[in-house]
């Protein structure tokens, strides 16, 4: 039987928009969109692509934490990035100083706009606890 445990960070938009942080089922996490939101659900710093970057993998930390996973076992994620061509330097070099040698399969898409005004990146994953740490 397969159990399944569900993450959350206590923010109004996950009750608003009906959804979890992450949900582990069986060997796998799957986690929704991280945004950079602080502890209330506001955006830190709005439109600095490289300020929301750190702070969406700060919030990543947070359920690899919740599940005692690591970085090193995300096998892949996707990134959504306003205006990417601009912001693609500044997201390559956020993703190697988050992953360091770890290579996570990666898919980067450039969009006109998050849900949130001012939200500049959102990433989601999928982790593999069956890795080694």
């Amino acid at each position: 039987m397969t159990t399944i445990d569900v993450y959350d960070h206590a923010i109004p938009a996950e009750s608003h928009f009906g959804y979890a942080q992450a949900i582990r089922s069986g060997d796998l996490i799957h986690v929704s969109g991280q945004l950079s939101f602080d502890e209330a659900g506001g955006f830190r710093p709005e439109d600095d692509i490289a300020a929301q970057l750190e702070g969406t993998y700060a919030n990543l930390d947070k359920v690899l934490a919740h599940y005692g996973v690591t970085r090193s076992q995300i096998v892949s994620q996707t990134l959504y990035v306003v205006d990417l061509v601009k912001n693609a330097d500044v997201v390559a070099e956020g993703n190697r100083a988050y992953f360091g040698t770890h290579r996570p399969v990666s898919t980067a898409l450039g969009v006109t706009e998050l849900t949130f005004p001012g939200q500049a990146v959102e990433i989601s994953c999928v982790i593999d606890t069956k890795l080694p740490a």
